[in-house]
């Protein structure tokens, strides 16, 4: 998947677009965009194996904004208004997100 993804331009590192085999080092800037969202990390170090997945914070900083991923929350949430006509009444959790989401604003 991150071979069709570096292969897809979806991948930089430190603001160039980067082939799979590209080795990666300490203070790299990656940028990976995944389902409409530019993630953004910066890596700290390198670990000498593999480390469960709660130990990757030592390893790297995040600095994907929050913004991005409330966006893609409300687009969730804007398709559910959208109904087709004649789709029936709304579920109960799609009624919940709609008064959630009306109420934010």
């Amino acid at each position: 998947m991150a071979a069709t993804a570096c292969k897809k331009g979806l991948v930089s590192a430190n603001n160039i677009k980067c082939k799979p085999s590209r080795e990666v080092y300490p203070m790299d800037h990656i940028k990976v965009r995944i389902n409409q969202i530019n993630y953004e990390f910066k890596i700290l170090d390198l670990p000498k194996s593999r480390v469960a997945a709660k130990l990757v914070p030592i390893y790297r900083t995040d600095f994907t904004p929050k913004e991005a991923f409330q966006a893609q929350e409300k687009n969730r949430l804007l398709q559910n208004i959208n109904r087709k006509k004649g789709g029936g009444r709304p579920t109960k959790k799609e009624r919940r997100d709609l008064d959630h989401f009306f109420e934010e604003e």
